[in-house]
């Protein structure tokens, strides 16, 4: 029986027993031993409650009515006993020493009330677990500040430590906003004043496949663009962060563009990158290359091939350079 617990790990899953177990024991197995595991099943109708009970002495699992994964959180939040809490996506499984590390990050930063996030670098793996691509993002994001938060959205909760009274404060993960629930709660903290901080580590595997939330094409997209509106919608933006939403949005409106090209959306890619003219004073052929450009770069970084010749014959791509969309 742990005599004290620092730091809690929610597991929320919903029909992923077949990765399920990989996850608890990714955590099981970890040598930072003051930790609890809870793990929220929310209204699975697989194998779940199969796979929890062969580790019902080891960890705290609750079952509760099929809500979403924000509200699954959030459930295992009010369930925590730590003063800090990891994210574990049932589909994701920690590497070794992750918690440690991330807990040694933590602790030497008690003189500091204000931090609430430590986050971490985290490789993509395919199916069977083989490295896909490492992602390292504070190579492109040396500091974590709302500016940088609003401009490159480097989030991934499963890489993420949480103080637990900053969750509680910020009334947690909002579920309007499934799937893309992660940044809009990372934008609410920052904007509360919540410092982060880098550990410069590789911590989690983060699992590529049909079935995850970065694989739900429509519903991403516009769930993202919806955080930005909410987020530009709030009256006490101080005036720097203000001034940067034409960038902001013109940003993530290619990103979004990209998304919905790689997972097969190209209609309303072009409608994305239309939008995106709105908040930028490049000619269009400077625009297609821009575009071009980051579609590249977007690629590369998520560990996937860009046929550009491929794109550049598309019916959406050529009305695009034609000015027609």
């Amino acid at each position: 029986m742990k005599s004290e617990i620092l730091l809690s790990v929610i597991i929320p899953t919903y029909n992923c027993d077949r990765y399920l177990a990989q996850a608890i024991e990714s955590v099981l197995g970890q040598s930072f031993s003051a930790c609890e595991v809870i793990v929220v099943d929310d209204g699975s109708t697989d194998a779940t409650a199969e796979v929890l009970q062969r580790y019902e002495t080891q960890i705290r699992s609750v079952h509760q009515v099929n809500q979403g994964v924000a509200i699954a959180r959030n459930h295992g939040i009010d369930l925590a006993q730590g003063e800090w809490v990891a994210f574990l996506d049932a589909d994701d499984f920690l590497l070794s020493n992750a918690l440690e590390a991330r807990w040694a990050i933590a602790e030497s930063c008690l003189t500091q009330p204000n931090l609430g996030i430590v986050h971490s670098g985290w490789q993509r793996v395919s199916v069977e677990g083989e490295i896909l691509v490492t992602v390292e993002p504070w190579q492109q994001v040396p500091s974590l500040t709302l500016e940088s938060w609003l401009r490159w959205k480097p989030i991934l909760p499963s890489a993420m430590l949480f103080r637990r009274d900053w969750l509680v404060r910020s009334g947690g993960f909002d579920s309007q906003f499934p799937p893309a629930e992660d940044t809009e709660l990372v934008l609410r903290l920052a904007h509360m004043g919540c410092e982060a901080v880098w550990l410069k580590q590789i911590t989690v595997s983060y699992r590529q496949h049909p079935d995850s939330a970065m694989h739900k094409g429509l519903p991403q997209a516009r769930s993202l663009s919806a955080v930005i509106d909410h987020f530009f919608a709030q009256p006490d933006l101080p005036d720097p962060i203000r001034w940067l939403e034409p960038q902001v949005r013109y940003n993530t409106l290619i990103w979004i563009a990209w998304y919905l090209h790689y997972t097969g959306h190209p209609a309303e890619m072009a409608a994305y990158l239309r939008r995106s003219r709105l908040y930028s004073n490049h000619s269009l052929m400077e625009a297609i290359v821009h575009w071009a450009d980051s579609f590249t770069a977007f690629s590369r970084n998520w560990g996937s091939e860009f046929d550009a010749a491929e794109l550049a014959r598309s019916a959406e791509w050529k009305g695009l350079m034609s000015g027609k969309g």
